[in-house]
């Protein structure tokens, strides 16, 4: 018979909208997502959407589940140390909702879900900045179910990995994205106390930040050379199913029911290759139109954009459009009715594909019966039948079957044997099927005692910043891997060599080729900083680095018991929250540093300038008149681009106050002479003489 909808399946790409309230979530059902994703308030990356109770997050399933709509919750953020029970009753309330995957970010978040709830998928957030083959190979052995990949690949890098991955991968189809890599980003937290890894990012990058050169000392910037305009792949969607994506996702969370469901509609129409409204999807939200550029290859200029009064007038004109993409719901599920006749009245029998059934019963009023039917009425009952607009349900099949018939069953009756029967059927749907979850107490982690003062490492960027005569006074000294081979090999036995944060492409092939080939030189070990690391230096001494984001102590503890030996704690941890660190291994927090606020694929300075002749260097002037040193990896564009803040975090002079083993110098943007002024001053308990931070090592928990 003939009907309208979509029929989803788990081997088609799933469509996962954002459900930032009630509102948006019914929007994005409505309108025909396969899968929504929500926050469960107090433990995701957008604490400043709606949100969802426990409660409220129960209703949710029942609805979305009733409709065949899967529910993803994210606890993606990083936890500190007094608040682990709280996170353990979170993963316990996503399972008893019946909810299907949580969304985590922290390691202890996803040690949780397999010790709580081990029924429930667990997602690798984007926030761990997952962009290689080995980072999925790594999430897989850590028994996750899915990884949400970096938004900054280009379509072959997503090839290669979802070619090596044994997990399926989902990817960002839609929607802003983030200068800097997810998970990579302290700009909030460091300019405003307000941190994007904990859900608070105030969006800084949306201000000035002017790369034009030429500004006077002290002259406000006015471009905003850091906002990107919003990605939009719906185009290259057939591609990314053909590259074996599992999921496709659309970023928006703060956004309206109407951005919603304009770009679920998108996705459906895209998926089943049909046209499909590509006014109404830039004019529902754009910042000067969309950019493909990281799937494409193209990260220039053309990256960036902000969000005008037009883009804003074009919104609200297209408001009322989008609406109706969810005015009535779409019919997804199909049913199977079978309707029986006799002089007695009529049953009705609706079945869904999950082996759910629901009955509905006409009886004539008094001693009357049906009357026999003057003609065949099979066609038009199967047309009663297939009304139903308005439901979740289609008709997929329609059985009649009369008994000393044909019988004639009025229009309104069957009519109402159909609302009945699908009413019963959507309640029965509606049922919560809460997982199984463990008894889990919290373990006991032991908090540091004393105040010893740490002892001294140091990080360089280049070897000529190593400053001659001052090693002997450093536990550790810190290399970029690409520097290793300009270390004498006298200072080997001492040095950590550093893995990058972000390896795209071929990066990672030349990593684990540089190990190999270093692996029996004498190096003290490695820094990883990325989960992939864990899996790309297997067999050196491995440290925890920056890029891992350990800020409590069951992450600590797992990574112990992954196998490294020492960690750097993240430094938006307030010292309390470090204090509660002890996991038996060496652990680290920065003493000195021109914090890397961001790190980011686009260059900001290609709002100015192109590749050629560039110095691999340069600023961005905020609104204030502060310039922020921007560092490129690579020449030609093929690196990374580092965004430093101008006045480096010191704590040199309260050493004592640092509740770690070890702390670390580390030097970026530094002249040689600088370093070694800085750690005269460090070693001698001195005071910084210019301008610095004390950074978020005083704040409470934020």
């Amino acid at each position: 018979m003939p009907h309208n909808h979509t029929m989803t399946t788990r081997a088609a790409v799933e469509i996962l909208a954002p459900a930032g309230n009630a509102q948006m979530l019914g929007a994005a059902v409505l309108s025909g997502a396969d899968a929504v994703y929500l926050g469960l308030t107090g433990f995701n990356a957008r604490r400043s959407a709606g949100n969802f109770t426990p409660d409220q997050l129960r209703e949710a399933v029942s609805f979305c589940h009733a409709r065949g709509v899967r529910v993803h919750v994210t606890l993606n953020t990083l936890v500190y140390a007094p608040e682990l029970e709280g996170l353990a009753q979170a993963v316990r309330a996503v399972a008893e909702a019946g909810a299907d995957a949580i969304i985590a970010d922290d390691l202890a978040t996803g040690q949780l879900v397999k010790e709580i709830a081990p029924d429930l998928a667990l997602h690798g957030s984007t926030q761990m900045s997952i962009h290689t083959p080995a980072g999925a190979r790594m999430m897989a052995k850590l028994g996750y179910d899915r990884v949400i990949l970096a938004r900054e690949l280009s379509l072959e890098e997503i090839r290669a990995i979802t070619a090596a991955s044994p997990i399926e991968c989902e990817v960002f189809v839609h929607g802003a994205m983030c200068m800097s890599m997810s998970g990579q980003c302290m700009m909030s937290a460091f300019l405003g106390g307000r941190s994007g890894n904990r859900g608070g990012c105030a969006g800084p990058c949306r201000l000035p930040f002017d790369a034009t050169p030429g500004l006077r000392p002290g002259q406000p910037g006015r471009s905003c050379h850091l906002s990107l305009k919003d990605m939009d792949l719906i185009p290259h969607l057939p591609q990314l199913m053909e590259a074996g994506v599992a999921s496709v996702k659309i970023e928006g969370r703060l956004r309206t029911p109407e951005y919603a469901a304009a770009a679920v509609a998108a996705c459906r129409a895209a998926r089943e290759g049909k046209p499909y409204d590509e006014a109404l999807v830039r004019d529902i939200f754009s910042r000067s139109g969309f950019s493909d550029g990281y799937l494409t290859g193209h990260n220039d200029g053309r990256m960036f954009g902000v969000r005008t009064e037009a883009d804003a007038a074009a919104t609200r004109a297209a408001t009322p459009k989008a609406r109706e993409l969810f005015r009535r719901e779409l019919s997804r599920i199909p049913v199977d009715f079978r309707l029986e006749l006799s002089a007695e009245g009529a049953k009705l029998t609706a079945a869904d594909p999950d082996g759910n059934k629901a009955t509905a019963y006409f009886t004539p009023e008094g001693e009357e019966s049906l009357a026999p039917a003057r003609t065949d009425p099979t066609a038009s009952l199967e047309k009663s039948l297939s009304k139903t607009g308005g439901t979740p349900f289609f008709a997929a099949s329609c059985r009649i079957e009369s008994e000393g018939g044909p019988w004639f069953l009025p229009g309104s009756a069957a009519n109402e044997l159909r609302r009945q029967a699908l009413d019963t059927l959507l309640q029965k749907r509606s049922v919560l099927h809460p997982l199984p979850v463990r008894p889990w107490v919290m373990p006991g982690f032991p908090a540091r005692s004393g105040s010893k003062a740490p002892a001294l490492c140091a990080r360089f960027e280049t070897v000529e910043q190593i400053p001659a005569g001052m090693t002997d006074r450093l536990q550790w000294l810190i290399l970029p891997l690409a520097a290793a081979e300009q270390l004498p090999a006298g200072l080997r036995a001492k040095t950590l060599l550093e893995l990058p944060r972000a390896s795209f492409g071929a990066a990672e092939a030349h990593t684990a080729d540089r190990l190999a080939r270093y692996r029996d030189l004498g190096f003290g070990g490695v820094v990883a900083n990325n989960i992939a690391h864990l899996l790309l230096a297997e067999g050196w001494p491995i440290y925890g680095g920056l890029g891992l984001n350990i800020t409590n102590p069951m992450a600590t503890a797992r990574c112990k018991a992954l196998g490294l030996q020492g960690l750097l704690i993240h430094p938006e941890t307030p010292l309390p929250a470090m204090r509660a660190i002890a996991p038996g291994i060496p652990t680290a927090a920065l003493c000195y540093g021109h914090i890397p606020l961001m790190l980011t694929r686009a260059c900001p300075l290609r709002n100015v300038r192109d590749c050629g002749g560039c110095n691999r260097q340069g600023a961005l002037r905020d609104r204030k008149g502060r310039d922020f040193p921007v560092r490129c990896s690579a020449p030609g564009g093929a690196g990374m681009r580092t965004v430093y803040n101008p006045v480096p975090l010191y704590m040199g002079d309260r050493m004592a106050e640092l509740p770690a083993d070890l702390a670390v110098a580390a030097f970026t943007i530094e002249e040689p002479a600088q370093v070694r002024q800085i750690l005269e001053a460090i070693l001698a308990g001195r005071g910084f003489d210019s301008d610095f931070t004390r950074g978020l090592y005083y704040m409470g928990i934020h």
